[in-house]
């Protein structure tokens, strides 16, 4: 089974986090074992598993991406002054997959899937996968 959904994002970079979407498809899927990939369709925009239950993490994570990847100092800048974007998306990837056990997200106590926008405000589309 597969899902679409959209996410507008509001600033040029943030976390947002989108465990509830991904887990309402999963209950919809009605699998009661397997895997959940979620899957993100742009080369500026990432898909992370951590943290969710403190806000501030989603700001270290900007935070964190900002002091590795400065802005202004990559050759894709040249052509379209998003190089710092494109390298942070590369780094976190646009993938996760969470095994699913008694029709569930096996994610851990603290954990959840946050969509990680570099390049931003866009609306994002986001691929879930269930087998």
């Amino acid at each position: 089974m597969q899902e679409t959904f959209r996410v507008k994002t509001r600033k040029s970079q943030e976390v947002v986090d989108i465990t509830r979407p991904v887990a309402e498809a999963v209950a919809r899927s009605r699998r009661d074992e397997g895997i959940c990939t979620v899957f993100v369709r742009h080369a500026t925009a990432a898909v992370i598993i951590n943290e969710n239950a403190d806000p501030g993490f989603r700001a270290d994570v900007v935070t964190a991406l900002d002091r590795l990847f400065p802005q202004g100092i990559w050759e894709h800048d040249k052509v379209d002054d998003n190089g710092a974007a494109h390298l942070k998306a590369a780094i976190l990837g646009p993938s996760e997959s969470v095994p699913i056990q008694a029709g569930r997200l096996l994610l851990g106590t603290w954990q959840g899937i946050a969509l990680v926008e570099c390049d931003g405000p866009r609306e994002r589309e986001i691929v879930i996968d269930i087998r």
